[in-house]
């Protein structure tokens, strides 16, 4: 334990001496190796607190984690203190207000369950199991984006601890910059231990997936776009090649088979959703169709990500518009003929909401694109990532023509700093926020901005 004896937590602080560290220092995404030199599991913003004022008087960084997703883009873990707030599970739905608090450690299941006992929806993403927290940090694109916007914007306030140590509640009428840099800007501000936002009037939704053979390929891709150009605001969907690993979890049919998914979510009636899909399920006989009116608490599994802790690499390019010749680049580096060792590649249908800018938004106020490319390997043996990495970028060069300025914070799985993700202006003030509550830059984060001169 040695200087982090003097550490007294209700939690725990595991160091390389115990026999879990390894366990400890873990992250969600196997790919992360982070050696920090110490981690905290926190039972409450006390704690917290505790662990920001000793890391100052120790000259250590903190790091704050939920599940650790996104750890790869955090980069080096030297000398920081991890905050894991997983034992942080609190969840109050207020059902006549439409809203909810919750606590850092949840996952967008857990509150997705709790808001569904009132009739009520969150914003899920695709991850059933990825942190609230961590998903309104990034903006939080959801299957009900289209129609109500960015996640983040839901947030009505924030409990964190900032760096001196202090416990703060902050919102619109309350340190108003620095809860409008934790919408959307990444949680390099401070450490966030509780979530206010809203909570939207969706109970059931159609929703699921349309698994065809990737033969289908560019031509299916360009009527999948065609036919998205045309819906309102209430379909939300995604269209990817996808290759399933073969492993035990996978049903045998799928594995290793290429396949063109297409999966999304429609509010409205079960007739609504069956009209509005009925052109997908023209484009070639699926292989399976999970469509079918569901609760919304189950929004955040249709896209069958992986729930376990997995190894993965990820790149992200934001794309202006979509045009025969992106599909067929598209379909050229990513589809069966490609040789690619992804799992998968996908576009993500932006739009509506999403493109509009939202009344008293955060650091994100909109995404001006028509969709996003989401591409990702598991490396899961060493020798993989090299090839995966050498995919994502040839991915990422195909598509440059195509592609629009910045990108989407979430989805940017490799370090890199915020001026690559938000536009020129947002990063200023996001670089005044961090200079007024963070100057010695003890709190670290994916995509940060800097307060050192280049």
């Amino acid at each position: 334990m040695g200087e982090f004896s003097d550490l007294e937590l209700d939690g725990r602080v595991a160091t390389a001496g115990d026999s879990d560290w390894d366990e400890a220092r873990q992250a969600w995404n196997l790919a992360a190796d982070p050696q920090p030199s110490a981690v905290a599991f926190v039972e409450g913003p006390d704690d917290v607190a505790k662990v920001i004022r000793f890391a100052r008087e120790t000259g250590h960084k903190v790091v704050g984690q939920g599940t650790g997703h996104g750890a790869v883009a955090v980069g080096s873990f030297e000398d920081t203190i991890v905050i894991k707030t997983e034992r942080m599970r609190g969840v109050e739905v207020h059902g006549d207000a439409r809203t909810a608090r919750v606590e850092a450690g949840v996952h967008v299941s857990e509150l997705g369950e709790a808001a569904q006992e009132h009739g009520l929806s969150s914003l899920p993403g695709s991850s059933p199991n990825v942190g609230v927290i961590g998903f309104n940090l990034g903006g939080g694109l959801s299957w009900l984006g289209r129609r109500h916007g960015f996640a983040c914007n839901g947030v009505r306030a924030i409990e964190l601890v900032t760096a001196d140590g202090e416990q703060r509640r902050v919102d619109a009428d309350n340190e108003p910059d620095l809860f409008w840099a934790l919408r959307g800007g990444g949680g390099g501000y401070a450490i966030v231990t509780a979530l206010h936002l809203d909570l939207v009037p969706v109970s059931d939704v159609y929703a699921g997936a349309l698994l065809f053979p990737a033969e289908l390929g560019a031509d299916a891709i360009r009527a999948y776009r065609d036919w998205a150009a045309t819906v309102p605001d209430e379909v939300t969907t995604v269209v990817r090649f996808l290759r399933p690993p073969p492993i035990p979890d996978v049903p045998e049919p799928l594995r290793d088979r290429p396949l063109l998914t297409i999966d999304g979510a429609v509010i409205g009636s079960q007739a609504e959703g069956e009209k509005m899909i009925a052109p997908l399920r023209e484009l070639g006989e699926p292989i399976m169709d999970t469509f079918d009116q569901i609760p919304a608490s189950g929004l955040s599994r249709i896209h069958m990500d992986p729930e376990p802790p997995v190894p993965g690499l990820g790149h992200h390019t934001v794309i202006k518009e979509l045009s025969d010749e992106a599909i067929e680049a598209f379909a050229g580096a990513a589809g069966p003929d490609a040789g690619s060792p992804l799992l998968l590649a996908e576009l993500r249908h932006l739009g509506g909401a999403l493109g509009r800018p939202a009344d008293n938004a955060g650091a994100l106020e909109k995404l001006d694109a028509d969709y996003v490319i989401l591409a990702f390997g598991l490396p899961m043996a060493p020798e993989m990532g090299e090839a995966i990495e050498k995919s994502l970028d040839g991915l990422e060069e195909t598509m440059q023509p195509w592609a629009a300025e910045g990108g989407y914070f979430n989805f940017a799985e490799r370090p890199s700093a915020v001026e690559s993700i938000l536009p020129e202006a947002t990063c200023k003030r996001l670089t005044e926020v961090k200079r007024q509550w963070d100057p010695d830059e003890l709190i670290r984060a994916n995509h940060m901005v800097s307060l050192t001169p280049a």
